[in-house]
């Protein structure tokens, strides 16, 4: 079934091949488009056209990510991030080029502009989603894609991982400040946080089923890597637990949006620059090396299964280095 629709100044003929996607193309008089999309219906019902090697002229960049967004990515874990970041790259002019262009440099131009306002990590991020979808489409949807543009593209490089350390005078502020703070569940997350090395949706998604009282460990059923892990609670992450009052089966009963909100409100509040909820799990990984513990025993509680990926969010402070050397 053919479409025709007015684009800016010309008119898109747009057909559908059989299971695939559109063939496309744009004339100046709607005429012409009407006349070119009955040639194609033609060609298609007396099988002239070659529909596997026209595959690769259809469309769109935004029909495949389109389909991708809602038959793929909507069905990860992390579905909400990678959806808001697809319905964003719909929103751009790189979902108007067709399939049938090079696709290596507006890619490469995209990339260059998201740099002018993000940092490298978020464009990483946002190339490797491109790259896994052009590898399901070639791969799943026996899309004729020669080659994936994504593996032509060179990526940013990652940015230094924050040496952001937490000091006491701006934990001290911190907890001055959040008796104004109207979410409950935010000085403990925090506490808990620094007592754990959790990250934030560990906590949310943690029940107090999951926590053995005469082991005194909790059990993360799936982490961010895709793996369980019992984490070891210490006398401190115990008593901070026995004060988080038992409403729901969830121990921290609400959202990663209202943590987030409260956390920046705080921060503000509590005149603190630069400090992300994230690097409460930095901060809790460097106290327990200092606290003498190993690499494998941090391992075990942070849930790293890569060394190199654990010392990224290690910082130990020279001058307690130095205590020990004397």
């Amino acid at each position: 079934m053919a479409s025709i629709r007015k684009k800016r100044n010309k008119w898109q003929a747009q057909v559908r091949l059989k299971d695939g996607p559109y063939l496309s193309k744009s004339f100046a008089l709607k005429r012409d488009a009407e006349l070119w999309a009955a040639e194609q219906e033609r060609k298609i019902r007396l099988g002239e056209l070659d529909q596997s090697s026209s595959r690769s002229l259809s469309g769109t960049l935004g029909d495949l990510i389109k389909r991708y967004r809602d038959e793929v990515a909507a069905n990860k874990k992390c579905a909400p991030f990678e959806t808001s970041i697809l319905t964003a790259l719909l929103r751009s002019k790189l979902s108007l080029v067709g399939l049938n262009q090079n696709l290596v440099e507006p890619i490469s131009r995209y990339r260059d502009q998201r740099l002018c306002n993000v940092g490298p990590d978020i464009v990483r991020r946002e190339l490797g989603i491109l790259q896994h979808m052009f590898n399901i489409a070639r791969m799943e949807w026996g899309m004729p894609i020669p080659t994936n543009p994504l593996q032509l593209i060179k990526k940013p490089s990652p940015s230094k991982p924050r040496e952001r350390r937490l000091s006491d005078t701006e934990f001290e502020l911190l907890m001055s400040s959040i008796a104004e703070t109207r979410n409950k569940f935010l000085k403990p997350i925090i506490q808990f946080a620094l007592a754990t090395a959790m990250r934030r949706g560990e906590m949310l998604m943690a029940r107090w089923g999951d926590i053995n009282w005469n082991n005194r460990t909790i059990f993360i059923e799936e982490a961010k890597n895709g793996w369980s892990r019992t984490i070891p609670l210490s006398s401190e992450a115990l008593d901070i637990l026995n004060l988080v009052p038992k409403a729901e089966d969830r121990i921290f009963p609400t959202t990663a949006m209202a943590i987030q909100l409260a956390w920046q409100r705080l921060t503000k509040r509590a005149g603190i620059e630069d400090l992300h909820f994230h690097d409460l799990r930095h901060e809790a990984i460097s106290r327990f090396f200092e606290m003498g513990l190993s690499i494998p025993e941090v391992a075990l509680i942070s849930g790293h299964r890569d060394v190199r990926q654990l010392f990224r969010y290690t910082h130990l402070r020279a001058e307690d280095v130095a205590k020990k050397l004397r």
